[in-house]
Protein backbone atom coordinates (compact mmCIF):
# COMPACT_ATOMS: atom_id res chain seq x y z
CA UNK A 1 0.00 0.00 0.00
CA UNK A 2 2.91 2.38 0.63
CA UNK A 3 6.33 2.96 -0.86
CA UNK A 4 9.48 4.85 -0.01
CA UNK A 5 9.54 8.35 -1.42
CA UNK A 6 11.30 8.32 -4.78
CA UNK A 7 10.94 4.58 -5.24
CA UNK A 8 9.69 3.81 -8.79
CA UNK A 9 6.36 2.12 -9.39
CA UNK A 10 6.48 -1.46 -10.61
CA UNK A 11 4.30 -3.62 -12.81
CA UNK A 12 1.17 -2.38 -14.56
CA UNK A 13 1.24 1.15 -13.15
CA UNK A 14 4.90 1.59 -14.10
CA UNK A 15 3.79 1.22 -17.72
CA UNK A 16 0.78 3.52 -17.26
CA UNK A 17 2.12 6.54 -15.41
CA UNK A 18 -0.85 8.62 -16.49
CA UNK A 19 -3.03 6.55 -14.15
CA UNK A 20 -0.73 7.38 -11.23
CA UNK A 21 -0.77 11.06 -12.22
CA UNK A 22 -4.59 11.07 -12.39
CA UNK A 23 -4.82 9.23 -9.06
CA UNK A 24 -2.40 11.71 -7.48
CA UNK A 25 -4.64 14.65 -8.43
CA UNK A 26 -7.93 12.92 -7.61
CA UNK A 27 -6.51 11.52 -4.38
CA UNK A 28 -5.47 15.02 -3.29
CA UNK A 29 -8.79 16.62 -4.25
CA UNK A 30 -11.14 13.99 -2.80
CA UNK A 31 -10.72 14.06 0.94
CA UNK A 32 -12.54 15.64 3.84
CA UNK A 33 -14.35 18.10 1.58
CA UNK A 34 -16.72 15.52 0.11
CA UNK A 35 -17.98 14.73 3.61
CA UNK A 36 -19.06 18.34 4.21
CA UNK A 37 -20.77 19.02 0.88
CA UNK A 38 -24.15 17.28 1.50
CA UNK A 39 -25.01 19.34 4.58
CA UNK A 40 -24.27 22.74 3.00
CA UNK A 41 -26.05 21.69 -0.21
CA UNK A 42 -29.05 20.62 1.88
CA UNK A 43 -29.10 24.18 3.24
CA UNK A 44 -29.24 25.80 -0.19
CA UNK A 45 -31.09 23.10 -2.13
CA UNK A 46 -29.74 20.40 -4.43
CA UNK A 47 -30.26 22.47 -7.61
CA UNK A 48 -28.26 25.40 -6.29
CA UNK A 49 -25.63 23.04 -4.93
CA UNK A 50 -25.39 21.34 -8.32
CA UNK A 51 -24.89 24.69 -10.07
CA UNK A 52 -22.14 25.76 -7.64
CA UNK A 53 -20.39 22.36 -7.73
CA UNK A 54 -20.28 22.13 -11.51
CA UNK A 55 -19.47 25.84 -11.94
CA UNK A 56 -16.57 25.78 -9.48
CA UNK A 57 -15.50 22.40 -10.85
CA UNK A 58 -15.07 23.87 -14.32
CA UNK A 59 -13.26 26.87 -12.83
CA UNK A 60 -10.80 24.55 -11.11
CA UNK A 61 -10.35 22.53 -14.29
CA UNK A 62 -9.13 25.70 -16.00
CA UNK A 63 -7.03 26.67 -12.97
CA UNK A 64 -5.38 23.23 -12.81
CA UNK A 65 -4.56 23.44 -16.51
CA UNK A 66 -3.06 26.89 -15.99
CA UNK A 67 -0.93 25.53 -13.15
CA UNK A 68 0.15 22.60 -15.30
CA UNK A 69 1.34 25.00 -17.99
CA UNK A 70 3.23 27.05 -15.38
CA UNK A 71 5.01 23.88 -14.26
CA UNK A 72 5.81 22.80 -17.82
CA UNK A 73 7.15 26.26 -18.74
CA UNK A 74 9.68 26.11 -15.91
CA UNK A 75 12.91 24.07 -15.98
CA UNK A 76 13.47 23.96 -12.24
CA UNK A 77 11.17 21.96 -9.97
CA UNK A 78 9.29 24.01 -7.36
CA UNK A 79 6.19 23.81 -5.25
CA UNK A 80 3.53 26.51 -5.76
CA UNK A 81 5.31 29.11 -3.63
CA UNK A 82 8.45 28.70 -5.70
CA UNK A 83 6.61 29.25 -8.99
CA UNK A 84 4.87 32.42 -7.81
CA UNK A 85 8.17 33.66 -6.39
CA UNK A 86 9.91 33.11 -9.72
CA UNK A 87 7.29 34.91 -11.80
CA UNK A 88 5.67 37.43 -9.41
CA UNK A 89 8.59 38.21 -7.14
CA UNK A 90 8.89 38.17 -3.36
CA UNK A 91 5.41 39.65 -2.74
CA UNK A 92 3.82 36.85 -4.77
CA UNK A 93 5.84 34.22 -2.96
CA UNK A 94 4.85 35.59 0.45
CA UNK A 95 1.15 35.75 -0.43
CA UNK A 96 1.21 32.25 -1.92
CA UNK A 97 3.02 30.93 1.13
CA UNK A 98 0.32 32.45 3.33
CA UNK A 99 -2.46 30.91 1.21
CA UNK A 100 -0.67 27.55 1.07
CA UNK A 101 -0.15 27.51 4.83
CA UNK A 102 -3.77 28.55 5.46
CA UNK A 103 -5.10 26.01 2.96
CA UNK A 104 -3.00 23.00 3.91
CA UNK A 105 -3.15 23.61 7.65
CA UNK A 106 -6.92 23.98 7.36
CA UNK A 107 -7.13 20.74 5.38
CA UNK A 108 -4.88 18.81 7.74
CA UNK A 109 -6.92 20.03 10.70
CA UNK A 110 -10.16 19.01 8.98
CA UNK A 111 -8.69 15.56 8.31
CA UNK A 112 -7.75 15.15 11.97
CA UNK A 113 -11.24 16.14 13.13
CA UNK A 114 -12.91 14.09 10.38
CA UNK A 115 -10.86 10.98 11.11
CA UNK A 116 -11.81 11.15 14.79
CA UNK A 117 -15.52 11.46 14.07
CA UNK A 118 -15.64 8.76 11.37
CA UNK A 119 -13.60 6.28 13.40
CA UNK A 120 -15.86 6.93 16.39
CA UNK A 121 -18.88 6.25 14.14
CA UNK A 122 -17.30 2.96 13.01
CA UNK A 123 -16.37 1.61 16.43
CA UNK A 124 -19.24 3.31 18.33
CA UNK A 125 -17.08 3.65 21.43
CA UNK A 126 -14.75 6.18 22.97
CA UNK A 127 -14.01 9.84 22.34
CA UNK A 128 -13.46 11.18 18.79
CA UNK A 129 -10.35 13.00 20.04
CA UNK A 130 -8.72 9.67 20.95
CA UNK A 131 -9.13 8.41 17.41
CA UNK A 132 -7.80 11.69 16.01
CA UNK A 133 -4.66 11.31 18.10
CA UNK A 134 -4.15 7.67 17.06
CA UNK A 135 -4.50 8.68 13.40
CA UNK A 136 -2.09 11.58 13.94
CA UNK A 137 0.62 9.35 15.45
CA UNK A 138 0.40 6.80 12.62
CA UNK A 139 0.53 9.47 9.90
CA UNK A 140 3.39 11.29 11.61
CA UNK A 141 5.52 8.14 11.82
CA UNK A 142 4.86 7.21 8.19
CA UNK A 143 5.79 10.64 6.82
CA UNK A 144 8.75 11.15 9.14
CA UNK A 145 10.23 7.93 7.74
CA UNK A 146 9.86 9.32 4.21
CA UNK A 147 7.04 7.04 3.10
CA UNK A 148 4.15 8.17 0.97
CA UNK A 149 0.94 6.65 -0.36
CA UNK A 150 1.45 4.96 -3.70
CA UNK A 151 -0.64 6.07 -6.67
CA UNK A 152 -2.37 2.71 -6.95
CA UNK A 153 -3.68 3.05 -3.37
CA UNK A 154 -5.32 6.38 -4.20
CA UNK A 155 -6.78 4.96 -7.42
CA UNK A 156 -8.14 1.94 -5.55
CA UNK A 157 -9.77 4.11 -2.88
CA UNK A 158 -11.45 6.35 -5.46
CA UNK A 159 -12.91 3.31 -7.21
CA UNK A 160 -14.06 1.87 -3.88
CA UNK A 161 -15.66 5.16 -2.86
CA UNK A 162 -17.60 5.27 -6.13
CA UNK A 163 -18.76 1.68 -5.61
CA UNK A 164 -19.92 2.47 -2.06
CA UNK A 165 -21.83 5.54 -3.30
CA UNK A 166 -23.57 3.47 -5.96
CA UNK A 167 -24.26 0.74 -3.39
CA UNK A 168 -25.82 3.21 -0.96
CA UNK A 169 -27.93 4.61 -3.78
CA UNK A 170 -29.17 1.15 -4.86
CA UNK A 171 -29.79 -0.42 -1.45
CA UNK A 172 -31.19 2.76 0.10
CA UNK A 173 -33.21 3.86 -2.93
CA UNK A 174 -36.47 3.34 -1.06
CA UNK A 175 -35.16 5.67 1.67
CA UNK A 176 -34.51 8.56 -0.73
CA UNK A 177 -37.09 11.29 -0.25
CA UNK A 178 -37.13 13.23 -3.51
CA UNK A 179 -38.74 16.20 -1.81
CA UNK A 180 -35.35 16.66 -0.12
CA UNK A 181 -33.92 17.26 -3.60
CA UNK A 182 -36.53 19.69 -4.87
CA UNK A 183 -36.59 22.22 -2.03
CA UNK A 184 -34.38 25.31 -2.22
CA UNK A 185 -33.56 28.47 -0.31
CA UNK A 186 -32.47 31.57 -2.22
CA UNK A 187 -31.07 33.13 0.95
CA UNK A 188 -28.67 30.16 1.27
CA UNK A 189 -27.66 30.07 -2.41
CA UNK A 190 -23.97 30.65 -1.60
CA UNK A 191 -23.92 28.39 1.50
CA UNK A 192 -22.04 25.60 -0.37
CA UNK A 193 -19.43 27.95 -1.89
CA UNK A 194 -16.59 27.71 0.64
CA UNK A 195 -17.01 23.99 1.27
CA UNK A 196 -17.22 23.10 -2.44
CA UNK A 197 -14.20 25.28 -3.22
CA UNK A 198 -12.26 23.48 -0.50
CA UNK A 199 -13.41 20.10 -1.81
CA UNK A 200 -12.23 20.88 -5.34
CA UNK A 201 -8.81 22.29 -4.43
CA UNK A 202 -5.93 19.98 -5.27
CA UNK A 203 -3.56 22.31 -7.08
CA UNK A 204 -0.66 21.39 -4.81
CA UNK A 205 -0.62 17.97 -6.52
CA UNK A 206 -0.01 19.38 -10.02
CA UNK A 207 3.79 19.82 -9.61
CA UNK A 208 3.95 16.27 -8.26
CA UNK A 209 2.09 15.03 -11.36
CA UNK A 210 5.01 16.27 -13.46
CA UNK A 211 7.40 14.21 -11.32
CA UNK A 212 5.19 11.14 -11.73
CA UNK A 213 5.00 11.45 -15.53
CA UNK A 214 8.78 11.99 -15.85
CA UNK A 215 9.53 11.60 -19.59
CA UNK A 216 5.82 11.41 -20.53
CA UNK A 217 4.95 15.04 -19.85
CA UNK A 218 2.96 15.26 -23.06
CA UNK A 219 0.23 13.39 -21.14
CA UNK A 220 0.03 16.11 -18.48
CA UNK A 221 -2.95 17.93 -20.00
CA UNK A 222 -5.02 14.76 -20.38
CA UNK A 223 -4.19 13.68 -16.84
CA UNK A 224 -5.22 17.08 -15.43
CA UNK A 225 -8.52 17.10 -17.33
CA UNK A 226 -9.50 13.58 -16.25
CA UNK A 227 -8.26 14.14 -12.70
CA UNK A 228 -10.29 17.37 -12.42
CA UNK A 229 -13.55 15.97 -13.84
CA UNK A 230 -13.72 12.76 -11.76
CA UNK A 231 -14.22 14.63 -8.44
CA UNK A 232 -17.07 16.71 -9.91
CA UNK A 233 -18.94 13.54 -10.88
CA UNK A 234 -18.22 11.93 -7.50
CA UNK A 235 -19.46 14.97 -5.59
CA UNK A 236 -22.71 15.31 -7.53
CA UNK A 237 -23.57 11.61 -7.16
CA UNK A 238 -22.61 11.49 -3.50
CA UNK A 239 -24.55 14.66 -2.67
CA UNK A 240 -27.65 13.49 -4.52
CA UNK A 241 -27.78 10.22 -2.55
CA UNK A 242 -26.93 11.67 0.88
CA UNK A 243 -29.22 14.72 0.68
CA UNK A 244 -32.00 12.55 -0.72
CA UNK A 245 -31.75 10.12 2.20
CA UNK A 246 -31.08 12.52 5.08
CA UNK A 247 -32.57 15.91 4.20
CA UNK A 248 -32.00 19.24 5.93
CA UNK A 249 -34.30 18.61 8.90
CA UNK A 250 -32.42 15.45 9.94
CA UNK A 251 -29.06 17.15 9.42
CA UNK A 252 -30.05 20.03 11.69
CA UNK A 253 -30.77 17.83 14.73
CA UNK A 254 -27.22 16.40 14.69
CA UNK A 255 -24.24 17.77 16.61
CA UNK A 256 -21.92 20.01 14.51
CA UNK A 257 -19.31 17.31 13.80
CA UNK A 258 -22.00 14.63 13.26
CA UNK A 259 -23.06 16.49 10.12
CA UNK A 260 -20.19 14.74 8.34
CA UNK A 261 -21.96 12.89 5.52
CA UNK A 262 -20.81 9.34 6.24
CA UNK A 263 -21.45 9.75 9.98
CA UNK A 264 -24.98 10.98 9.24
CA UNK A 265 -25.49 8.06 6.84
CA UNK A 266 -24.54 5.57 9.56
CA UNK A 267 -27.29 7.10 11.70
CA UNK A 268 -30.11 7.50 9.17
CA UNK A 269 -29.31 4.86 6.55
CA UNK A 270 -28.25 1.20 6.50
CA UNK A 271 -25.73 0.71 9.35
CA UNK A 272 -23.63 -1.67 7.24
CA UNK A 273 -23.41 0.69 4.28
CA UNK A 274 -22.78 3.56 6.67
CA UNK A 275 -19.83 1.69 8.20
CA UNK A 276 -18.43 0.87 4.75
CA UNK A 277 -18.75 4.51 3.70
CA UNK A 278 -16.97 5.61 6.88
CA UNK A 279 -14.15 3.12 6.26
CA UNK A 280 -13.59 4.44 2.74
CA UNK A 281 -13.78 8.02 4.09
CA UNK A 282 -11.10 7.20 6.68
CA UNK A 283 -8.78 5.72 4.05
CA UNK A 284 -9.43 8.50 1.55
CA UNK A 285 -8.65 11.20 4.12
CA UNK A 286 -5.57 9.23 5.14
CA UNK A 287 -4.03 9.30 1.65
CA UNK A 288 -4.95 12.97 1.18
CA UNK A 289 -3.40 13.76 4.57
CA UNK A 290 -0.16 12.11 3.44
CA UNK A 291 -0.13 13.89 0.07
CA UNK A 292 -0.76 17.37 1.49
CA UNK A 293 1.66 16.85 4.37
CA UNK A 294 4.39 15.92 1.91
CA UNK A 295 3.57 18.96 -0.26
CA UNK A 296 3.96 21.28 2.73
CA UNK A 297 7.12 19.57 3.96
CA UNK A 298 8.62 19.89 0.47
CA UNK A 299 7.67 23.57 0.40
CA UNK A 300 9.63 24.15 3.59
CA UNK A 301 12.55 22.02 2.32
CA UNK A 302 12.75 23.05 -1.37
CA UNK A 303 11.70 26.70 -1.19
CA UNK A 304 12.98 27.69 2.27
CA UNK A 305 15.84 25.19 2.82
CA UNK A 306 14.59 23.99 6.21
CA UNK A 307 15.98 20.70 7.58
CA UNK A 308 13.64 17.73 7.20
CA UNK A 309 12.95 17.39 10.94
CA UNK A 310 12.08 21.10 11.24
CA UNK A 311 9.81 20.91 8.19
CA UNK A 312 7.98 17.90 9.65
CA UNK A 313 7.55 19.62 13.03
CA UNK A 314 6.17 22.80 11.44
CA UNK A 315 3.78 20.78 9.29
CA UNK A 316 2.25 18.72 12.09
CA UNK A 317 2.22 20.99 15.14
CA UNK A 318 -0.48 23.50 14.14
CA UNK A 319 -3.20 20.98 13.10
CA UNK A 320 -2.56 19.03 16.28
CA UNK A 321 -2.95 22.10 18.52
CA UNK A 322 -6.16 23.27 16.78
CA UNK A 323 -7.65 19.79 17.12
CA UNK A 324 -6.58 19.32 20.75
CA UNK A 325 -8.15 22.60 21.85
CA UNK A 326 -11.31 22.22 19.68
CA UNK A 327 -10.83 25.66 18.14
CA UNK A 328 -13.12 24.95 15.17
CA UNK A 329 -15.70 22.50 13.83
CA UNK A 330 -15.24 20.27 10.80
CA UNK A 331 -17.55 22.15 8.41
CA UNK A 332 -16.66 25.65 9.66
CA UNK A 333 -12.94 25.19 9.09
CA UNK A 334 -13.53 23.70 5.65
CA UNK A 335 -15.75 26.61 4.56
CA UNK A 336 -13.34 29.29 5.81
CA UNK A 337 -10.26 27.56 4.43
CA UNK A 338 -11.83 26.94 1.05
CA UNK A 339 -13.17 30.43 0.43
CA UNK A 340 -10.29 32.49 1.81
CA UNK A 341 -7.14 30.46 1.21
CA UNK A 342 -8.42 28.75 -1.92
CA UNK A 343 -9.62 32.02 -3.42
CA UNK A 344 -6.34 33.84 -2.77
CA UNK A 345 -4.33 30.93 -4.12
CA UNK A 346 -6.42 30.83 -7.30
CA UNK A 347 -5.98 34.56 -7.98
CA UNK A 348 -2.21 34.37 -7.50
CA UNK A 349 -1.90 31.40 -9.85
CA UNK A 350 -3.79 33.19 -12.60
CA UNK A 351 -1.36 36.13 -12.41
CA UNK A 352 1.53 33.64 -12.30
CA UNK A 353 0.16 31.92 -15.41
CA UNK A 354 0.08 35.19 -17.34
CA UNK A 355 3.66 35.98 -16.28
CA UNK A 356 4.92 32.48 -17.07
CA UNK A 357 3.62 32.74 -20.63
CA UNK A 358 5.99 35.67 -21.13
CA UNK A 359 8.93 34.71 -18.93
CA UNK A 360 9.03 30.91 -18.91
CA UNK A 361 12.38 29.22 -19.58
CA UNK A 362 11.06 26.02 -21.15
CA UNK A 363 8.80 25.12 -24.08
CA UNK A 364 5.69 23.48 -22.55
CA UNK A 365 4.08 20.27 -23.79
CA UNK A 366 0.77 22.14 -24.08
CA UNK A 367 -0.30 25.80 -24.17
CA UNK A 368 -3.75 27.20 -23.38
CA UNK A 369 -3.59 30.66 -24.91
CA UNK A 370 -3.68 33.92 -22.97
CA UNK A 371 -7.09 33.29 -21.34
CA UNK A 372 -7.38 36.99 -20.44
CA UNK A 373 -11.19 37.10 -20.34
CA UNK A 374 -11.57 33.74 -18.57
CA UNK A 375 -8.76 34.56 -16.16
CA UNK A 376 -10.23 37.99 -15.33
CA UNK A 377 -13.65 36.43 -14.71
CA UNK A 378 -12.12 33.84 -12.38
CA UNK A 379 -10.22 36.54 -10.47
CA UNK A 380 -13.51 38.39 -9.94
CA UNK A 381 -15.30 35.17 -8.90
CA UNK A 382 -12.70 34.12 -6.36
CA UNK A 383 -12.23 37.65 -4.99
CA UNK A 384 -15.97 38.00 -4.38
CA UNK A 385 -15.94 34.61 -2.67
CA UNK A 386 -13.20 35.71 -0.27
CA UNK A 387 -15.09 38.93 0.52
CA UNK A 388 -18.38 37.08 1.04
CA UNK A 389 -16.87 34.50 3.40
CA UNK A 390 -15.07 37.15 5.46
CA UNK A 391 -18.25 39.23 5.65
CA UNK A 392 -20.18 36.18 6.82
CA UNK A 393 -17.52 35.40 9.43
CA UNK A 394 -17.54 38.98 10.75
Amino acid sequence: MFKKKGEPEKGFLARHKILIAIATLVGTIVGAGILAIPYVVAQSGFLFGFIITVGLGLAFLVLNLMTGEIVLRTKKQYQLTGYTGKYLGSWGKRLMMFSMLFSIYGALTAYLIGEGETLKAIFRWGNPLWYSLIFFIIAFLIIYKGVKAAGNVELFLIVMLLIIIIGIGIFSYQDINFSNLTSYNWLKFFAPYGVVLFALAGIAAVPEMQEVLENEKEKMKKAIIIGSVIPIILYVLFTLVVVGIIGLENFEVLQPNQKIATVALSIYSSPILGVLANIIAVLSMFTSFLTLSIALIETYEYDYAFPHSTAVLLTFSIPLLITLFSLSTFIAIIALTGAVAGGLQAVLLIFTFWKARLGGDRVPEYALGEYRIIGSFLILLFSLGVALELATLI
